[in-house]
């Protein structure tokens, strides 16, 4: 990968499977990591919001990138949340994590005790150094209560292991700015925002929806690179009443992926009532379905 996309253009956001009786199931991981990989994804991203890692243990996040890392083979990236809100334990899940075998980390500002910025800063910098391996900034302010302000991004740019962001930050200009002034590889991590924030110069996304339409949303960028600006709209727009749906109607797509990919989550979360599933299932069947043989570019 180039240093301006370290992990690629087409990240997936991988949910986590689990047996009927509430198990990690690594067989399911693997055939859905295959398949994701074989339907365009460069990347995946393990054990984060959409991995239902607050309800996974140390143990599993470890297994779970073993298996995958198998299954895909050395070529794509795979990259591991170890966000915690306690720095000495997100230390230790990277250091688990580069011993399983990732190739990247996905690190979370620290959330409920709401640090001040050096703390931040502080924070990032202990997890970077706990390893050799590459860290994706996971700026979220919506979930973890504190955003990571650009001035404090840039000092953590400085850091040679610190090379991405995967921005839920909502704030474009910021994000604009960044990426022009630190040469962070910026990835939306909110589908509404993939085009608009690829069109400014970033390195592309880290997307829930791309768990059930992996070649669908890299056709955007696809035809965004081949200078197609038209057909990159036309087909962002397309996916747009499905992101939407998933990722902005009152439940968190980690519910609304296994609605459509079927499969059980650990509680806190509640699986989609039967209304909703089959809602979501007839807007996929409409919106993605009939695309399945269109070339887009």
């Amino acid at each position: 990968m180039t240093s301006a996309r370290p992990f690629g253009r087409a990240l997936c956001a991988m949910v986590t499977p689990f047996t009927p009786d509430g198990a990690l199931d690594l067989d399911e991981a693997a055939k859905l990591a295959a398949r994701l990989v074989g339907e365009g994804c460069d990347g995946l991203v393990l054990n984060g919001t959409t991995g239902e890692s607050p309800t996974t243990t140390d143990a599993e996040k470890a297994a779970l990138v073993r298996a995958v890392r198998a299954a895909v083979g050395p070529g794509p990236s795979v990259l591991t949340g170890v966000g915690t809100a306690d720095t000495r334990h997100t230390a230790e899940l990277a250091r688990q994590a580069e011993q399983a075998g990732a190739d990247g980390l996905l690190v979370v500002t620290p959330y409920y005790s709401r640090p001040p910025q050096p703390a931040v800063e502080a924070h990032f910098r202990r997890v970077a150094d706990a390893t050799g391996l590459p860290v994706m900034v996971y700026d979220i302010p919506g979930r973890t209560g504190t955003r990571v302000e650009p001035a404090t991004m840039r000092r953590l740019a400085e850091h040679p292991r610190i090379v991405a962001v995967k921005d839920c930050s909502y704030d474009l200009l910021s994000s604009a700015r960044l990426i022009a002034e630190t040469g962070l590889a910026y990835y939306s991590g909110s589908e509404e925002t993939n085009l608009p924030l690829y069109a400014v110069g970033g390195a592309g996304y880290v997307s829930t929806v791309a768990n059930v339409a992996p070649r669908q949303l890299r056709a955007v960028l696809d035809a965004f690179d081949a200078g197609d600006t038209a057909a990159a709209t036309r087909l962002n727009a397309r996916l747009l009443p499905l992101a939407e749906r998933m990722m902005a109607a009152g439940l968190p797509g980690t519910v609304t992926v296994k609605a459509l990919l079927g499969g059980p989550v650990r509680e806190p979360l509640q699986p989609a009532d039967r209304e909703t599933a089959d809602g979501l299932r007839e807007l996929y069947e409409a919106l993605i379905r009939p695309d399945q043989a269109e070339s887009v570019v």
